[in-house]
Order: structure tokens, then sequence, then C-alpha cells
């Protein structure tokens, strides 16, 4: 499989988060996030993402998720979809978004 054939078998989608609440179960401080990626319908995730962002701050945000990757519990909570974020210099979690509003579910290509 070449490089491309590889990266063409990551879903990539666009969401916007609905809700977001302390996932108080899990080891390491995380969100529930409830995404809606359109015609895919509202899935769930489980976000390490508490350094720089407050539930608050984070319904209506648009996101990049992968989106085949599986379901996994996280703490009993079912992480369907993985939040894609970048570590900042002091190893923080930096959320990666669209630069414009695009329909959700959206490839990302």
């Amino acid at each position: 499989m070449d490089a491309l054939q590889a990266f063409q078998t990551l879903d990539l989608r666009v969401g916007r988060i609905l809700k977001a609440e302390p996932h108080e179960k899990a080891r390491k401080p995380s969100y529930k996030l409830w995404i809606d990626l359109g015609p895919l319908g509202v899935k769930t995730s489980s976000a390490q993402i508490t350094e720089l962002y407050r539930p608050e701050e984070l319904k209506g945000r648009l996101v990049v998720c992968a989106v085949n990757l599986g379901t996994r519990a996280i703490a009993g909570f079912p992480s369907e979809v993985l939040v894609l974020g970048a570590k900042d210099g002091e190893g923080r979690v930096v959320l990666l978004t669209v630069e414009r509003e695009v329909p959700l579910g959206e490839k990302v290509f």
C-alpha cells in the first residue's frame, strides 16, 4: 500500500460539537463530547482536551474527526470517533478545525 492509499483508508470528517461535559470516570482529565456529523448522525467521543478548553466554549465548535476507527469504551463511555488535535509547545492539545463553515459530515482530503 502506498502513502496515498494509506491516507485514503482514514475517513476524516468535519463535525460540530453539540454538547461537552466532564468525563469524571476517566483516568486522565477528559470531556465527553457529542458531535453532529450531518448525514453520519451524532457520534460520541472522549477527548483529553481539558487544559485549553472549557465545556461551554466547545459547544458549537467545528472539529475534525476520524470516523472509521471503531468504537472504544473509555471508562464506560462509548468513544465512536477520534477528535483530532496537535500538541502545543507546552504539550497541551489544540483542536484541529476548519477555517470556514462547511457542511457537517464533509470529508477531509
